[in-house]
């Protein structure tokens, strides 16, 4: 399968965080999108709440002006986010008054979420979820699909 490389990088990245303890969905350094950004929280002025996929003043100007962080601009990075903290089990924007899991840097918490950006993140770009298992597992096709779902 062919992938960009700004794909390339941010899965990198996420994986990275995820196996080095690295990844938390209330800190914007440590979230998905704070990673994606060199664990760097310039992308939380883009809106006025985490989670939020409203871009304000600033978000906007910068978008305007087609300025883009590691290849995403402000509106991607919002999407991304927002797909991470939901697949987490947040109810966005974050606030707290909104439910939210108990311990939001368990490993399977973690990892719904990861799925959740990483299917953003193939769709942004045009290419089919590599998060996506249900072709490897196609009963009703007699040839086997182990070779295809890995190019």
């Amino acid at each position: 399968m062919k992938t960009t490389s700004r794909f390339d990088q941010a899965v990198q990245k996420l994986y990275n965080a995820f196996h080095n303890n690295n990844l938390h969905p209330e800190c914007a350094m440590q979230c998905a999108v704070g990673n994606i950004c060199d664990n760097k929280d310039a992308w939380k002025h883009f809106s006025d709440f985490h989670g939020s996929l409203c871009l304000n003043y600033v978000g906007r100007v910068h978008e305007g002006f087609g300025r883009r962080i590691n290849g995403y601009l402000p509106s991607e990075l919002l999407k991304i986010e927002a797909a991470f903290l939901e697949g987490c089990g947040y109810v966005l924007p974050l606030h707290h008054s909104n439910p939210k899991p108990e311990n939001p840097v368990d490993k399977t918490i973690l990892f719904n979420g990861l799925c959740a950006s990483v299917s953003v993140l193939c769709e942004l770009d045009g290419i089919s979820n590599v998060m996506d298992t249900h072709v490897l597992f196609d009963y009703e096709r007699q040839a086997p699909l182990m070779s295809e779902a890995l190019r």
